[in-house]
């Protein structure tokens, strides 16, 4: 009888694993079919979960144990491809629209190692000092050493008020830096603008959210100046951790006015694909410089990578941090899916994105505010000082000259500025009297 219970047992679970690749060629098209290997394999995998759930100490839910092998699985190819659950499926469609809860951290294991792509500016993280390259070595005195990234991910998240405490190791400093950051709600404006100086545009994307394309095309649009009167504009990548592709492309786009700005490639002819500018309200009458860091990532390197094969800015900072893989999500149930990565990402000239990154023309580095010392990261009022300028709808003459002298007071802007300054001055003399 007892051998007739466990046969069952696997059987049932071979039934499940089956009806589960039924589903799953449903729900992927084209997926290739398991192989006699694959089929020893799963086997195995049944023969397992059987022994797991008559042997364990403590009596384990199935569907916990075929939930934990699916992330298993998943985390074995990369740090970028998970599993999502209902609530972190839910969760990732509301952060494409720009709002979500946590500490405004965009992170990603590097090296093995839990590493902080970006803060989100305006964020708790960013007002407590988290910078990129940090790495999280400990999330509430747990260790981060063989924690998945969605787990990670879960450990940071948490209601609104309530606190976490990270330790962090940084680039150049012997002893670990803690800090204890309340959780709040993560708005983020994807898109800021001002004017410099008379024709000199400065413009801030903070991530590739729905409508960044919008916003930025209608926040240049509202300074009330065509091609011929913009003498140059500085757009602000820096610490952008990326978002939708579609708005990377669309944010080239507006720059250029033909050619290729992105194309991936991957296994399946469907994960080959290719994005091309068109003429249609190309704003291209004017030069540009493009800032970016360590914390510019994935959209973020698209518009840099494309801006520069094409010759169309110049880009000055640092390396940008190299995460050019394509995940693609896939709906499993209508509720849980999976985060998969495709393909990679290439600029225009054939160059890879992935773990290279986009290298700058100018190389200059930000001078680094001083490191905290073990802080508590209270959320302070909006406008405040402790954070990046805010960007109110229509905010007064005092405060948006106090804003525009701030930027403009960072030594990377000023030297953007200075650039275009001179190409400015150089375009008159090239146009003025002849040489005698």
């Amino acid at each position: 009888m007892k051998l007739w219970n466990r046969k069952s047992r696997v059987f049932g679970c071979f039934l499940a694993l089956g009806w589960l690749l039924f589903l799953a060629g449903l729900l992927v098209p084209r997926v290739a079919a398991v192989g006699p290997g694959g089929y020893r394999s799963l086997e195995t995998f049944a023969n397992v979960l059987a022994i797991v759930q008559r042997n364990y100490v403590k009596e384990v839910e199935t569907e916990k144990l075929v939930t934990g092998a699916i992330e298993g699985m998943l985390n074995s190819l990369d740090p970028h491809s998970s599993y999502l659950t209902e609530d972190e499926y839910r969760d990732l469609q509301t952060e494409t629209e720009g709002r979500f809860g946590g500490l405004g951290l965009e992170i990603t294991v590097r090296n093995g190692l839990l590493t902080v792509i970006s803060p989100i500016e305006d964020t708790p993280a960013a007002r407590a000092g988290v910078q990129p390259g940090d790495q999280i070595v400990g999330i509430d005195d747990q260790s981060t050493e063989d924690m998945g990234l969605g787990e990670a991910v879960n450990r940071l998240r948490g209601a609104r008020g309530s606190s976490v405490t990270i330790s962090v190791r940084r680039k150049g400093h012997d002893k670990l830096l803690k800090f204890t950051i309340v959780r709040d709600v993560i708005e983020i404006n994807s898109v800021r603008a001002y004017v410099l100086e008379d024709g000199f545009l400065y413009a801030r994307i903070a991530q590739f959210q729905d409508r960044t394309s919008e916003n930025l095309r209608a926040a240049l649009a509202k300074k009330q100046l065509d091609d011929e009167s913009i003498k140059g504009l500085v757009l602000d990548l820096r610490n952008n951790p990326g978002g939708l592709l579609s708005q990377a492309v669309a944010v080239s786009d507006l720059f250029l006015e033909s050619g290729l700005i992105v194309y991936t490639d991957g296994r399946l002819s469907q994960q080959k694909q290719k994005f091309s500018a068109s003429p249609k309200s190309s704003r291209t009458g004017f030069p540009m410089v493009v800032l970016v860091n360590g914390g510019s990532a994935s959209a973020s390197e698209i518009v840099a990578g494309a801006l520069q094969d094409h010759k169309r800015a110049l880009i000055l900072g640092t390396k940008t941090f190299g995460k050019g893989s394509v995940q693609t999500i896939l709906p499993l149930d209508g509720r849980s899916a999976l985060r998969l990565t495709t393909a990679e990402y290439f600029t225009p000239n054939g160059r890879s994105i992935h773990e290279s990154g986009i290298r700058p023309d100018i190389v200059m580095e930000r001078t680094a505010p001083p490191a905290p010392s073990a802080t508590t990261a209270e959320a302070p009022a909006k406008g405040s000082e402790a954070g990046a300028p805010d960007n109110p709808p229509e905010p007064g003459a005092d405060l948006r000259d106090s804003i525009v002298q701030r930027v403009k007071s960072d030594p990377q802007v000023a030297r953007a500025l200075e650039l275009l300054k001179g190409w400015e001055m150089f375009r008159g003399l090239a146009g003025s009297g002849k040489a005698t």
